[in-house]
């Protein structure tokens, strides 16, 4: 194989794992470490930064969604509390949401989870079995819709968040 056609194999892969990565219950952390097992150390960068831009992927898509759209298909799938939720969720101002979010959490531990909700994302995102809450897409893509999280302390939590593994990878040479 010649320079130029490796070079957009792995661009072409690139893409494929960030939206792939990017869409909820696609497990894109498997799929990079499995990456990192196979090619070692010298893919820690790639698959970084791939994870990332699936994460911000999603993300932004959902901060496009309209919450109305996403409360009618709710309900239409039988998810009545669900679609309360969001439809009350749309009506409320981005700034006033983390008031009633904080509302709908009983106790000390759900205020305390949502006041720190960046850190809160980190742990999620490292926490074998996220699956269960849609993996790193669907946990991306549930902060996009909720509004809860600005776009750069959103981003400076992902680049910490997935960071562990492809730097182990790195620094281990593996």
């Amino acid at each position: 194989m010649n320079e130029t056609l490796m070079h957009r194999l792995v661009m072409g892969a690139l893409v494929v794992y960030v939206v792939a990565a990017a869409i909820p219950f696609v497990p894109g952390a498997e799929i990079g470490l499995a990456l990192l097992l196979v090619f070692g150390a010298q893919a820690s960068p790639v698959v970084y930064a791939g994870m990332v831009g699936a994460l911000l992927l999603s993300f932004g898509v959902a901060s496009f969604v309209p919450l109305p759209m996403l409360a009618w298909l709710a309900d239409r799938l039988l998810l009545k509390r669900v679609a309360r939720f969001l439809a009350e969720l749309a009506d409320t101002p981005k700034p006033d949401r983390a008031r009633l979010v904080s509302s709908k959490l009983d106790g000390r531990l759900g205020t305390a989870m949502l006041r720190n909700r960046y850190v809160v994302l980190a742990i999620l995102l490292n926490l074998p079995g996220n699956s269960v809450l849609g993996g790193g897409g669907g946990l991306a893509f549930l902060a996009g819709i909720s509004g809860l999280y600005s776009p750069w302390w959103y981003l400076l939590t992902v680049t910490i968040a997935v960071a562990p593994i492809p730097l182990a990878f790195l620094l281990i040479g593996s």
